[in-house]
């Protein structure tokens, strides 16, 4: 035989001999350029010119310096650093001497800078013999470990100049030095694993929930190491903050590694220091009071009692004053001494319940109402401000009465949108007798619209009362409907308000479920978004879709005992039709009959067209078919091909017969023997 050879004329054999690994002995170096062995110094040099383009000087003492600025390279490089500006000097004795490295960045600690060059250093001693490039490579690579060691411990050389003035010539006396108060030391918190384990997944788990519902809003921001958050903020009571906390919009979120073993911090933009920082301290011990709330519900709660806690930082202290006895009515120290012995004597049916805490109200002072608005929802509204949606709507009157269809868009989306309103609604319908969707175009608020089905013919009237959709409500208004159910939104129009000039727009916009609405305002030109991701019905009375009464109740099903997979009573066929082996349902009735003879010789109205059957090989019920079964596949008028019509009409198409059938010429109409004998086919 002749062995098989591949396209280079080698046998296999031979080509999996030549895929083994030389021997060690038969390794070469790998060659050095002629210019490296003699000018080492100058190559190497000579490469960073070409990578780095520095900036050259020589210093006196013979070494080169090199400027130069390093790039990390890394794409997910987690420090906030452009580059690192690098001065490199290169001995006059180069590579018997080693090079050193300088960070000349300022907006590095000098800590970190000392890392780097100590690393730098390390890489010199462990890489010998390796080029300046390579050593710039590694340190390239090993940056991001460099920066995250320890910071370095540094010292600060500080000059102080005497300016005391000279002793006058009379030594004045000394006061008596105050006893010095030494402060308890007071041990650093420390936690198990256990502890730092569970706070570790708690906090991934509430930042996580943070940054789905803030991210994609236009103010959010994160800083590099996850640490300091920047959300968009609304005050619930702007008008009664002070004036130096009226122009907050945001805040700055500080959340700890080890939250929430850690406190829990928060910074106000756009305010005054001294009246922001009151605050910022109550709101992180009631942040650590509170350790079981979400992050999302320490925003709802800032959003909700900012003027609450504006009110009670800003309270003065109170002074120690001396206890005044008050001057009592002698009436009221005689009941209280009455029902005191009362009390003290016999038992008797009279309880004295303590009041409750909550019950004891200041004078005329809103502070208290800082527990009561403190709520754990954690929904946000989608202008960008995490508000209690409930609390918010208990404000607002309701314009119209709340009686009929509710639509409502749960997960509207607002951006520079101050109110919503829809100015022409669309809406598909389902007739409550024959369940067919109609089309309803055009509604206008407050005027009543009427139509009827497209198949039954029965009339309906719908009338639309909007309502307006803002921050705190999703709710568009009410749909009082007659005869029919609202089953879908169609594209309609809405008007929205510039949340910057509060002008409403001039032309209405369609919007499409589903789909982003953008458009900018036609007075300030500031743009504004809306987007409408679902919809939902919720009928807020009984008998807001106006069913059917009393007198027409709603048709069932029979029950008619079929087993799937068994075949029907003679397999479907009936004594006016041998060779139809199926039942129809007919969608007058809704009733199910072998044919529509049988049908009308049980029932006392007019038969309609059945739209469902049942097989009879196999009972199961299913979409009107022509000739077969959608689930078994067999044929349900008998031999396929013979080209009888199965309908009930007693008719043949004479195209689809064959040739040699003996019916294709016979003549359609005959005596009533012959009539019978094409029923009993």
């Amino acid at each position: 035989m002749i062995p098989i050879r591949n396209k280079g004329g080698n046998s296999p054999r031979s080509s999996k001999q030549a895929t083994r690994e030389a021997p060690a002995s038969r390794v070469v170096p790998k060659p050095v350029p002629e210019r490296q062995v003699k000018d080492a110094r100058g190559y190497q040099i000579e490469q960073l010119r070409r990578r780095f383009s520095p900036t050259e000087s020589e210093h006196e003492n013979g070494d080169t310096i090199l400027l130069f600025n390093l790039a990390p390279s890394d794409p997910d490089f987690p420090f906030d650093l452009d580059h690192l500006d690098v001065d490199l000097r290169v001995p006059a004795a180069y590579p018997r001497a080693p090079p050193q490295l300088l960070v000349r960045n300022t907006d590095i600690p000098r800590g970190f800078a000392i890392n780097i060059e100590k690393g730098w250093a390390k890489l010199v001693e462990e890489k010998k013999g390796a080029t300046l490039l390579a050593l710039t490579n590694a340190l390239d690579k090993n940056l991001e470990s460099f920066l995250s060691e320890q910071k370095a411990e540094t010292v600060k050389l500080m000059t102080f100049k005497d300016t005391k003035p000279e002793p006058a010539p009379i030594e004045p006396v000394a006061p008596p030095t105050p006893p010095v108060v030494r402060k308890s030391y007071i041990p650093l918190e420390s936690f198990t694993r256990d502890q730092i384990a569970e706070a570790k997944g708690r906090r991934a788990q509430e930042v996580r929930q943070l940054e789905a519902r803030m991210g994609k809003l236009p103010a959010y921001q994160r800083s590099s190491d996850g640490i300091i958050y920047t959300l968009p903020l609304e005050p619930k009571r702007r008008a009664q903050l002070p004036v130096g906390l009226q122009g907050v919009n945001s805040v700055q979120l500080v959340i700890p590694l080890l939250y929430p073993l850690q406190p829990l911090r928060v910074l106000l933009n756009e305010a005054e220091p001294e009246d922001a920082e009151p605050i910022e301290e109550l709101f992180s011990q009631t942040a650590m009071e509170r350790k079981e709330m979400t992050l999302t519900s320490h925003i709802n709660y800032l959003a909700q009692n900012l003027h609450s806690l504006a009110k009670e930082a800003h309270k003065p202290l109170p002074v120690n004053v001396p206890a005044v006895e008050h001057l009592a009515d002698p009436k009221t120290e005689a009941k209280e001494a009455e029902h005191s012995s009362t009390l003290d004597g016999a038992k008797t049916h009279i309880h004295v319940i303590p009041r409750p805490p909550e019950w004891h109200v200041g004078d005329g002072d809103e502070s208290d109402d800082t527990d009561e608005d403190y709520s754990e929802d954690e929904d946000e509204d989608e202008g960008g401000v995490a508000v209690d949606a409930e609390a918010a709507n208990a404000n607002i009157p309701t314009q119209t009465s709340e009686t009929g269809v509710a639509i409502s868009f749960p997960s509207i989306e607002l951006h520079g949108i101050e109110l919503l309103q829809i100015s022409i609604l669309n809406l598909s319908v389902k007739c409550n007798r024959c369940k067919t969707l109609n089309d309803i175009n055009s509604l206008t608020p407050n005027t009543p619209k009427s139509s009827s089905c497209k198949k039954c013919a029965t009339p309906f009237s719908l009338t639309f009362r909007p309502e307006l959709i803002h921050a705190n409500s999703t709710r568009a208004g009410f749909v009082d409907a007659s005869a029919c159910t609202i089953a879908d939104l169609l594209p309609s129009s809405f008007i929205p308000t510039c949340s910057s000039c509060s002008t409403p727009s001039s032309q209405p916009l369609l919007s499409v479920r589903g789909d982003t609405t953008t458009n900018v305002c036609r007075t300030c030109h500031h743009r504004f978004t809306f987007s409408l991701p679902t919809v939902k019905f919720l009928s807020y009375a009984p008998g807001a879709n106006s069913l059917p009464p009393p007198s027409a109740p709603r048709r069932r099903l029979e029950k008619l005992g079929l087993h799937p997979g068994e075949p029907l009573p003679d397999r479907g066929a009936c004594a006016h039709y041998r060779k139809s082996n199926r039942w129809f349902r007919f969608s007058c009735c809704s009733k199910v009959y072998p044919c529509d003879k049988c049908h009308d010789a049980e029932e006392q109205h007019e038969m309609e067209w059945a739209s469902r059957m049942i097989c009879g090989y196999c009972s199961r019920e299913q979409r009107y078919a022509v000739e077969s079964c959608a689930f078994c596949g067999r044929s349900v008028i008998g031999k396929r091909g013979k080209g009888y019509w199965e309908g009930g009409k007693g008719t043949r198409d004479r195209v689809l017969m064959r040739r040699g059938d003996k019916r294709k010429h016979r003549r359609l109409g005959g005596t009533a023997t012959s009539g019978k004998k094409k029923e009993d086919q």
